[in-house]
């Protein structure tokens, strides 16, 4: 019976996810649901992505946690539009909260929409949100062993990003190790080197996911 309810639940969730999707289709909204364990540096990634695209793109905000809205103070700063979704415990967003955070958010016309989920290395990769792409971040702090910890996160990333990398002469990190988990569970999936700190990789990522949006948009809006 418990498996019937889980069933039920993830079926609604995947249902307001397409219509999520249908709607970022129709607005020409290219959608990334961001993902990373807590101090991976999600919200640093987004205020470099953020400063790199400096108003050339219209963007909005949904930031994912448990409780405070720390990370959406940081953004609104910079005068984007942003929104608070606090779980009060829960461990990722669905794609409800997505659905009712937009009427309040209401992302422009062929936005970038960023949604920072919840720190969490497991239970976000199972929940379609109606995105586009997921991003991966992880960090050179949390360790090359990720990829084979985790790996269902590393397995639904359509990128993923190895931030701090400035911290590579200073952590025993081994990026041959890290670069072959990730590329048994996707061979294809590209990886971006990034240090928020120094602003190594910044650029190469936002032009890529520029390039991503541009295509996203020929092949599916009008």
């Amino acid at each position: 019976m418990e498996i019937k309810v889980q069933k039920n639940i993830m079926n609604r969730n995947n249902e307001i996810a397409a219509e999520n999707r249908q709607r970022f289709i129709d607005d020409g909204i290219f959608t990334v649901n961001v993902l990373a364990s807590p101090g991976a540096g999600k919200t640093s990634v987004l205020l470099k992505i953020i400063e790199t695209i400096d108003g050339k793109i219209d963007m909005a905000i949904l930031e994912g946690d448990i409780a405070s809205q720390i990370d959406t103070d940081k953004i609104r700063k910079r005068g984007i539009p942003v929104m608070q979704i606090n779980t009060g415990g829960g461990c990722h967003l669905d794609a409800n909260m997505i659905r009712v955070s937009l009427s309040e958010l209401k992302p422009a016309k062929n936005a970038i929409f960023l949604i920072e989920n919840v720190g969490n290395l497991v239970c976000p990769s199972s929940h379609d949100l109606g995105e586009n792409m997921k991003l991966l971040i992880a960090s050179v702090p949390e360790g090359h062993d990720k990829p084979y910890k985790y790996t269902s996160m590393f397995a639904a990333a359509d990128a993923i990003i190895l931030n701090k990398t400035d911290l590579l002469p200073y952590i025993d990190f081994d990026k041959e190790v890290f670069y072959k988990g990730v590329h048994a569970l996707k061979p294809d999936v590209p990886v971006f080197e990034m240090s928020c700190k120094t602003g190594d990789g910044v650029a190469d990522f936002v032009n890529w996911l520029k390039d991503k949006r541009k295509l996203w948009q020929t092949q599916h809006t009008k």
